[in-house]
């Protein structure tokens, strides 16, 4: 298990019923999260300074409930980063904290790479990759990321936390079908030292393709090591599919890496809370190699 402790901007303060309560910077939201299936230990929607609730809707989706008003976006800070924070309409915000355990973790690699080989570049893909959280913490590493999503909304997010983290060079944004991407860099021969991936549970590719994570993953982490340096410096997977166990994504690291020098773990993730308990929030498997 590895907890995501340092955040100052950012805290669970109650959990229970389905639902986490959270405090984003001055903002408190309450938010769905299947993972808490336990009884609250107080009323989360009496809280005070709560300013807005989702309730999701029995046809899919759902809306945020305003209750006392508050900005449509802001800022929270990480350490030295700085994130830009949206509520959507599914219940997201465009940042998911507790994956500052795997920054940080991915930020000290590059920066032991740097120092061991400091003339040659530290190439990383981030496929999936959202809003940039991984890709922003990589490149104030000092490494050179290819951030990669289909959505040009996110991507164009990834860009706005770059320029507020005060990184202005060194990321290349593509809007595309990650598993193509992935096709086109092997026939190209591109490598990195490092790849990273947030694959979703479940989508659809631009032309129908289906994607579940539990019938297409391996696959698609075999596909990506061949784009990966003789010498990685490390390979992570994140999942929030529940029910899928952190020793899954070890295996699967094993078997499609066995080939290369280094070593895998796998942990959950999770998030300290008010309660004194902690929220899991998925799983990650990383490996890393023998060099590091």
């Amino acid at each position: 298990m590895e907890i995501a402790d340092n955040w100052k901007d950012y805290k669970i303060i109650a959990t229970g019923g389905g639902m986490k309560l959270e405090r984003w910077g001055d903002v408190t939201l309450l938010r769905p999260d299947p993972q808490v299936i336990w009884h609250a230990q107080s009323d989360l929607y009496s809280s005070p300074g709560l300013n807005a609730v989702y309730h999701r809707s029995e046809k899919g989706g759902g809306g945020w409930q305003v209750i006392k008003n508050f900005p449509a976006q802001w800022n929270v800070r990480y350490k030295d980063l700085t994130f830009t924070v949206k509520p959507m309409g599914f219940k997201h915000t465009g940042l998911f904290p507790e994956q500052a355990v795997n920054w940080d973790k991915m930020r000290a690699l590059i920066e032991t790479a740097k120092t061991k080989r400091p003339d040659k570049p530290v190439k990383v893909l981030n496929l999936f990759a959202y809003t940039g959280g991984a890709t922003v913490a990589c490149a104030k590493a000092g490494a050179e990321v290819v951030h990669v999503d289909a959505a040009k909304g996110m991507v164009e997010r990834a860009g706005e936390n770059a320029r507020l983290s005060g990184v202005n060079s060194g990321i290349r944004y593509i809007i595309d079908d990650c598993a193509k991407f992935v096709k086109r860099e092997i026939r190209r021969g591109n490598k990195y030292d490092a790849v990273i991936m947030d694959p979703p549970s479940y989508g659809r590719g631009p032309n129908g393709e289906m994607w579940k994570i539990e019938d297409s993953l391996y696959d698609f982490v075999s596909s990506c090591a061949q784009v990966l340096a003789d010498k990685p410096l490390f390979f992570l997977i994140n999942s929030y599919t529940t029910g899928l166990q952190p020793a899954v994504l070890k295996n699967i690291l094993e078997l499609t890496l066995k080939g290369m020098a280094g070593r895998a773990e796998a942990y959950e993730v999770c998030l300290p809370t008010d309660e004194g308990i902690v929220l899991p929030c998925g799983c990650s498997g990383l490996f890393v190699g023998a060099e590091y």
